[in-house]
């Protein structure tokens, strides 16, 4: 494995520090649009048509030289205009309406990018009421789960955070704040966002178990190269057993799994260090899922821009095959005679170091 590289370098230790916030003027009128651009007062605004259409922002690849910048500096305001709690059934048994789209941090093997192209900083959704309205009817509609699933065995499973970390969102907004309140209060449902951020204001937010946090792992000297602006994997660890105590029902994501030389007593180190890090309260409800990497060759290119050093692990054409995604575009992804090979080799380290460990989901 190669050494880490070094990053572009913050200016402040904040992950943003906006300077300049595109807005929706039917966002800018509700209390939640009000309240972010109340946090900013002296960043410059800029009235838009669409969240969706912000040319310096989305769609440019001379934003590559800007890329973290963009992410600290920019904050858009929309409105989530489309509705829908789509079926999921690996995670979650639903994706629930976003209530943001892109991230502050900067992970180098990120698919949000490829959603609005580039750096994609954070839109924050100021309809909150029409959104969490719409969660608490369709959880409604479900009635009680019929039989158990790997989502959960008994309650309905709400991925809220498919297109952002919820854990960032909720330095900017009162957006999460709003979702854990409404499932806090949905004796059929659970709320469920994967993150890398440690945000010590939710442990104030009292989720009373109906909220899952799961907190995304990998070993920390591939951390250092690929989960760019995320809270440090030790840190992680150490929130764990905080976020229990809390209220949370608390997961990990070991995720992804990037294969080289050497990655197995990486993770055996690491599977060790998160033995360590948690109590027997927080091991007795621990459950995990483990993704494997899939890269995209549009954000390989747009990498090499920006970090080079990442796909040095990322685009391993030794290792992958393609495969066209859903929209069209070429993803790659490990072989799959290989990577059954390489699951059952991590699985068998998961019972060999961490027994109490349930691996929940494996893809």
């Amino acid at each position: 494995m190669p050494d880490p590289a070094p990053v572009p370098e913050k200016k402040t230790p904040d992950l943003v520090d906006v300077t300049r916030i595109y807005y929706e003027p039917a966002a800018a009128e509700l209390p939640r649009g009000r309240q972010v651009l109340e946090r900013w007062p002296e960043a410059t605004r800029v009235p838009v048509e669409s969240h969706w259409r912000i040319p310096e922002l989305h769609g440019d690849e001379a934003n590559v030289d800007r890329w973290v910048r963009i992410k600290r500096e920019a904050l858009v305001l929309g409105i989530k205009k489309s509705l829908q709690a789509r079926p999921n059934g690996r995670s979650a048994d639903f994706i629930a309406p976003s209530t943001a789209n892109g991230c502050a941090m900067a992970c180098a093997y990120c698919y949000v990018p490829r959603r609005k192209g580039y750096s994609n900083p954070i839109t924050v959704f100021a309809n909150i009421e029409q959104i969490t309205g719409y969660l608490a009817r369709h959880v409604a509609r479900q009635g009680t789960k019929p039989e158990p699933n790997q989502c959960d065995p008994v309650s309905w499973v709400y991925d809220l955070g498919e297109n952002s970390d919820c854990s960032v969102d909720a330095e900017i907004s009162d957006n999460v704040d709003d979702l854990v309140t409404l499932f806090r209060g949905l004796p059929t449902a659970k709320a469920s966002f994967a993150t890398k951020h440690v945000n010590p204001r939710l442990l104030t937010l009292d989720p009373r178990g109906r909220t899952r946090v799961r907190f995304s792992l990998m070993p920390a000297r591939v951390a250092k190269l690929l989960d760019i602006r995320t809270s440090p994997v030790a840190e992680r660890l150490a929130a764990l057993d905080d976020f229990a105590a809390a209220g949370y029902e608390v997961h990990v994501n070991l995720s992804p799994v990037v294969v080289h030389e050497g990655w197995l007593p990486l993770w055996a180190e690491l599977l060790d260090q998160l033995g360590d890090a948690t109590n027997a309260a927080t091991k007795a409800q621990l459950q995990a899922e483990v993704i494997f990497l899939t890269h995209e060759e549009n954000l390989h290119r747009v990498n090499l821009g920006w970090h080079p050093k990442a796909e040095d692990l990322l685009w391993r054409p030794a290792l992958q095959e393609t495969k066209r995604s859903q929209s069209g575009g070429l993803n790659v992804r490990y072989r799959a005679r290989d990577k059954a090979r390489y699951l059952d080799q991590l699985l068998g380290l998961i019972s060999e170091r961490a027994p109490y460990l349930r691996v929940r989901y494996a893809f």
